[in-house]
């Protein structure tokens, strides 16, 4: 398992975003050389974990739970064949694209140690929006990746480093249950019903999926009170 690319992305003004600058940070390259990674701090004042990569809309993206966003080279090329044309790394605005790593699969709190120093902590899937969808070009775009649920991760990091693209990715933590990304994704978007299962993964989870879980859980208990 390798880091095939690290990406970062520059402010560009576009008509389809939701941010109020009218810019997004969506449009990211592969660089060249080592690339700083820490904890950006809380959401809606921290930014992208990455020194020299840009988060444009903090109401939705950045901050410590969403400090990096990787992505497999292997589900890129899934899309390739999808879409009938090329996406080069970076296209999904993934910071990382990864080779070898079954990201999908890869348990809520796993955690890998990427170069020498760096371990990030995984927290969540990707939730498609409107930038992305104009990103793409692609009408329809939210609903059908929503569908497809292979959405690449999320990280926190856990120890800050520095990483460049060949650097090695080494799972050094796998939690004993079964909360996938795969799994928390449909939980909080198409399977509603799968929330009170992804509440195994206790803190790991990202902070906004840990309280819709724990808030559907909770009106559970409401209405089975109410029958009674």
């Amino acid at each position: 398992m390798r880091l095939l690319s690290v990406n970062l992305g520059r402010p560009k003004a576009v008509a389809y975003t939701n941010a109020p600058s009218g810019v997004t940070g969506i449009f990211k390259e592969p660089v060249d050389g080592p690339v700083r990674v820490a904890d950006p701090g809380p959401p809606g004042l921290g930014g992208s974990g990455l020194a020299g990569d840009t988060v444009c809309d903090l109401r939705h993206h950045g901050g410590d739970d969403q400090a990096v966003y990787a992505f497999a080279r292997e589900d890129l090329d899934f899309w390739e064949r999808e879409l009938g044309r090329p996406l080069p790394p970076g296209t999904f605005g993934e910071n990382l694209t990864t080779a070898g790593v079954d990201i999908t699969g890869a348990r809520i709190g796993e955690r890998w140690r990427v170069g020498p120093e760096l371990i990030l902590e995984i927290t969540s899937g990707r939730i498609a929006c409107r930038t992305f969808q104009g990103r793409i070009g692609e009408q329809g775009w939210v609903r059908r990746f929503t569908r497809q649920a292979v959405t690449g991760a999320y990280l926190r990091v856990i120890a800050p480093g520095e990483i460049r693209a060949g650097d090695p990715v080494e799972i050094v933590h796998r939690p004993d249950h079964g909360v996938t990304v795969g799994m928390a994704f449909r939980a909080v978007t198409l399977e509603r019903e799968l929330l009170p299962g992804v509440l195994a993964a206790g803190e790991a989870l990202h902070s906004e999926v840990l309280r819709l879980a724990r808030e559907y859980v909770a009106a559970l208990g409401e209405g089975e009170r109410s029958d009674r």
